[in-house]
């Protein structure tokens, strides 16, 4: 009698591969978070830095003619209630800070009701270059994740998806210790570009082990529903996070607290997942060009990759539009994401239910007219509590179409090509992180160009034109041969079903191999 494993069962457990794909999702997007509220508030911080040194060495070297330049630079700053602040030519100098405030032909000095409002000095010039810089560094992840997918899909094709799991582990370790001790936007940019590697290997990873361990349709959707739920506790705690961390205790500790979580999660994958060994896919996965073409599969990347388009946008341009009309202290900067955040993780978890129910493409298609308008009602708040509504609808919607979008890309490879998920899940991660690559990149150029709430507009109009595309996706029809290979291994209903591989207890395990070669 074989003597109980109890390791071994662990690792044939379908449960614990959630558990690796949920934590490695929340590390995810904890990081892809956490910088959100801090990276605009550290380079403007930097960069005034910078301009106020510059300006204090100009004085000190030639007092005259630079101190009048100096004191021609700084001595008006607008409000966005049209007020203004003057400077005195003292405030070059470290050793005076007398303000003096000019509201409706009044004057006002630094102590009473200015003291409130010390919060709003802001250069605008500088705050409108930081919507470019920042967009772009938050978009190289995105785009360094859009290079490597092409190459990951394929290769947990050929090689299993528990070594790419671990080496995305490995390089989200070094992204997250180089973010802490960068000090400069170069190194912040290629920590950023390092994370889209790291993503780009769990993500594509993660989500094709849960759909070839979930093989029956309705499980795969609430196996993928949970999944996302790590997605939504990572965007949830990860600004709000980042933001009071950055806030009372400095840029470096939200990073290292991430870094020691990283370490566990690789201590579980180690321990479930034993990345030293190689284990292809039994069946020939369709090639990326060959689901490139396939009609259904684009709309379903097309509605992953509008609707996370908006939240995308938002990242770089909401704390910086704060900052200008709203005159928020750093700690605000993320608690503002927090309802997008709660409800994106209720979407997704009641709809991984609902959406068998009711329909994903209906989902999907109610998802996007959600996002469209909360998109357009965003730029309507006048202080943060006016962005509880329209962060807490996009959330929740978004949560809607991936809980959706995520299942119907495993159920049409099953439906219409060999059930290899690999593949197809690098080109939802793809249509996902095109939304975050051309959002942040091209959304700060926008806002300088024609303004924020333009750009909310744009995108929602986008959004809601785009939903009845969705319909198509009511009855997405089979391939012949593929329809009778289905009707002749599992002839139940294609709305819920198996796919014509064999169910492993777990993919991962050398002894399911061994019962299915010799059955």
């Amino acid at each position: 009698m074989p003597c109980f494993n109890p390791l071994q069962w662990l690792r044939e457990s379908r449960t614990l591969v959630l558990v690796v794909v949920f934590v490695a999702l929340l590390l995810d997007n904890m990081l892809l978070t956490v910088v959100v509220p801090i990276i605009p508030s550290f380079l403007y911080a930097t960069e005034l830095k910078s301009v106020n040194d510059s300006l204090t060495h100009n004085t000190t070297s030639a007092p005259g003619q630079a101190g009048y330049e100096a004191a021609t630079f700084s001595s008006v700053i607008s409000y966005y209630d049209n007020t203004t602040i003057i400077l005195t030519d003292d405030t070059v100098n470290s050793t005076s800070r007398d303000f003096s405030r000019t509201v409706n032909g009044s004057l006002l000095t630094e102590e009473g009701s200015a003291v409130r409002d010390r919060d709003c000095v802001k250069n605008n010039d500088i705050l409108m270059e930081e919507n470019v810089r920042v967009g772009l560094l938050f978009a190289s992840k995105a785009l360094m994740q859009l290079v490597m997918n092409p190459f990951v899909g394929p290769l947990t094709n050929r090689i299993g998806y528990h070594i790419p799991m671990f080496a995305g582990f490995v390089v989200m370790f070094l992204s997250t210790i180089m973010f802490a001790f960068s000090e400069t936007y170069i190194l912040l940019f290629l920590a950023r570009m390092l994370q889209g590697i790291g993503s780009s290997f769990s993500s594509v990873a993660g989500l094709g082990m849960l759909a070839s361990v979930y093989t029956d349709d309705n499980e795969r959707g609430t196996a993928m529903g949970i999944a996302l739920g790590g997605l939504a506790l990572g965007v949830l705690f990860g600004a709000p996070f980042g933001s009071v961390m950055y806030e009372f205790v400095g840029k470096k500790a939200p990073f290292l607290v991430l870094a020691c979580l990283a370490l566990m999660d690789g201590a579980l994958q180690l321990s479930i997942l034993q990345p030293s060994k190689v284990s292809p896919e039994s069946a020939q996965g369709p090639s990326l060009l060959t689901l490139l073409r396939d009609p259904y599969i684009l709309i379903t990347a097309g509605s992953i990759c509008f609707a996370n388009m908006g939240v995308a946008m938002l990242e770089p341009t909401l704390p910086i539009w704060m900052m200008q009309t709203m005159c928020s202290p750093n700690w605000q900067l993320g608690i503002a994401f927090l309802p997008a955040s709660i409800s994106y993780l209720i979407g997704t978890n009641l709809f991984a239910i609902l959406a068998n129910k009711m329909g994903r493409w209906l989902c999907s298609m109610i998802g996007m007219l959600i996002v469209g308008v909360s998109l357009i009602c965003v730029p309507l708040a006048k202080d943060i509590y006016g962005l509880i509504g329209p962060n807490g609808g996009l959330g929740f919607a978004i949560g809607m179409v991936d809980s959706s979008m995520m299942p119907i890309m495993g159920y049409l490879v099953d439906l219409r090509h060999a059930s290899v998920y690999g593949s197809v899940y690098a080109i939802a991660d793809v249509a996902f992180c095109l939304g975050f690559a051309i959002g942040p990149s091209t959304g700060g150029a926008i806002v300088r160009a024609i303004g924020f709430p333009s750009l909310m507009v744009i995108i929602g109009i986008i959004n809601i034109l785009y939903a009845p595309l969705c319909c198509f996706l009511r009855n997405p029809t089979a391939r012949e041969e593929k329809m009778a290979v289905l009707n002749h291994e599992c002839p139940m209903p294609t709305e819920s079903y198996r796919t014509q591989n064999t169910c492993h207890d777990f993919p991962l395990s050398d002894e399911s191999f061994d019962k299915e070669s010799q059955e």
